[in-house]
């Protein structure tokens, strides 16, 4: 009899351990708001990355070489592939649209879609030549064509010793001029995270 007593209370033990272990609390924040929990790259690491070199981008020579070769014509930008060859698993395509968004508050360029997304586009014009009526058929050859793609890497490197590491990241982006090939702007931009555990 006493056995089962110390059984059941040691079988209550483990379950509000277990109980306790297992209860989470979360917390809603605001998503502009830099929070660091890992040291990782993040969301805010994004946001802040893409504003910093759209204004810089943006604030470069080529816009008003652009402007003024083309009557003031706003350029027509495409946001290619941002390779992420960091040790960490990056999801380039929320950079990506970080990047497009950036573009698109400050009204001085024009964005068009690039990768499977124009892909998308251009599957639902082809439908549209069979099932769509005539007056609301979009039709072929009237894209815009983008004057220059903006291309990069993420980048990064990790300096650890015990419990303690620096993780240097850097971006690297690059704005051709598609018709000639022209290398028009190179930026970069660096962060450093030191985290101790």
């Amino acid at each position: 009899m006493q056995l089962k007593r110390i059984i059941t209370i040691a079988a209550f033990a483990v379950s509000g351990l277990i109980i306790t272990s297992c209860s989470r609390q979360v917390t809603r924040v605001n998503t502009d708001e830099a929070i660091d929990v890992s040291g990782n790259w993040n969301n805010t690491d994004s946001r802040l990355v893409a504003q910093d070199l759209t204004q810089n981008i943006l604030g470069a020579a080529w816009l008003s070489n652009h402007l003024e070769q083309n009557a003031g014509k706003k350029p027509v930008v495409i946001v290619g592939m941002v390779q992420n060859k960091s040790h960490e698993h990056i999801e380039a395509e929320t950079f990506v649209k970080d990047v497009e968004q950036a573009f698109l508050q400050t009204q001085r360029v024009r964005l068009v879609q690039g990768g499977k997304k124009r892909e998308e586009l251009r599957a639902e014009k082809a439908d549209q030549q069979s099932n769509a009526s005539v007056s609301s058929m979009k039709k072929f050859g009237l894209e815009n064509g983008a004057d220059y793609i903006l291309q990069g890497s993420i980048n990064s490197i990790v300096d650890s010793h015990k419990r303690k590491k620096v993780v240097y990241y850097q971006v690297n982006l690059e704005l051709t001029n598609i018709q000639t090939n022209e290398v028009v702007w190179i930026g970069e931009k660096k962060i450093a995270k030191y985290v101790k555990n």
